[in-house]
């Protein structure tokens, strides 16, 4: 008897996409969906534990800037412009009032563009991460050692870096990264240079490894030192060390909608997966009340997902 063809997870996700993500995002999936199935762009995290004047310079050279420094001064322009469009309204509206009441409110428009706070960039001055214009489809090179025999820069989904940035991590605050491997957002986190202690926990012995192999590449050994790794069910931390850590950050396992579309290998679509992904809903949602759990009161939890599913991210908050 003939058997029905293997249908490939990375298909199968496309079709899932499409159904949902059509409704979701309506006029905007098409584009969204050219982007997650485009060969991805890295953006290269800069090691401050390795001499890094020279490498940024080199980056520069070739076109790539720092979105990290970059993004408040965008934010800033937008202001400008947004106030420069309301106090164009605001003379048209009032041509028959004085000369004085226009300036006025323009000079009202502007002190309130003036004071709105810019994008959270003084928590993160010490974290610099180069991506290429869009459209550019460049590639960093692999990093480079140091004397000292530590890697230059990591490569990394740029937008891997927004979670360790709205984590604003403060002098001395302890910081737990509860779904930690591979280790670039512990990475970034130690790149802040004011954790007082960090701990970097993942449930996967295996993905672990890679964690304390990002961890010896990249940082030296004094740092290493203050950096506790454990692999252990994340759901359970509140009966380790419960209350304990100004800031948490909570990244969960999720369908990770752009491997999902690229990889077949390990693909949360695959059949034999499909109860796993089903769940994962409930595992995000114990999981964030596990950091919720660890967290100090006043302190801050950060949650995210590599997905753009509701389910996944709003439904879980709410």
């Amino acid at each position: 008897a003939a058997t029905a063809p293997r249908i490939p997870p990375t298909r199968l996700a496309l079709h899932h996409f499409d159904v949902s993500y059509s409704l979701q995002l309506k006029d905007l999936w098409p584009s969204v969906r050219a982007g997650l199935l485009c060969e991805q762009k890295y953006g290269a995290l800069l090691n401050n534990f390795s001499p890094v004047d020279h490498v940024a310079q080199e980056l520069e050279l070739q076109n790539a800037t720092d979105f990290v420094s970059e993004a408040p001064k965008k934010a800033q322009r937008s202001q400008w412009g947004a106030a420069a469009e309301e106090a164009g309204r605001g003379e048209s509206r009032s041509q028959e009032g004085s000369g004085e009441g226009r300036t006025v409110m323009q000079a009202e428009t502007m002190t309130q563009a003036e004071m709105s706070p810019p994008l959270r960039a003084s928590i993160s001055s010490n974290i610099k991460c180069y991506t290429f214009p869009r459209g550019d489809i460049t590639r960093f090179r692999p990093a480079r050692p140091d004397t000292l025999g530590l890697l230059n820069y990591y490569l990394m989904d740029a937008a891997s870096l927004l979670p360790v940035l709205a984590l604003n991590v403060q002098p001395d605050d302890f910081v737990l990264d509860l779904c930690a491997a591979p280790g670039g957002k512990t990475l970034a986190l130690l790149q802040t240079g004011v954790c007082g202690h960090l701990a970097a926990n993942d449930v996967s012995i295996s993905r672990t490894k890679r964690l304390y192999q990002i961890l010896h590449s990249y940082i030296p050994k004094e740092i290493r030192e203050t950096v506790s790794v454990t692999s252990c069910d994340g759901r359970d931390w509140e009966q380790l060390e419960g209350g304990t850590f100004h800031k948490v950050l909570v990244d969960v396992p999720c369908t990770t909608d752009r491997h999902s579309l690229m990889e077949d290998d390990n693909n949360i679509f695959h059949r034999r997966r499909t109860k796993e992904r089903q769940m994962l809903p409930m595992l995000q949602l114990q999981l964030l009340m596990a950091g919720i759990l660890a967290t100090k009161p006043g302190g801050e939890v950060v949650y995210s997902t590599c997905s753009l599913s509701p389910l996944q991210n709003e439904y879980v908050i709410e």
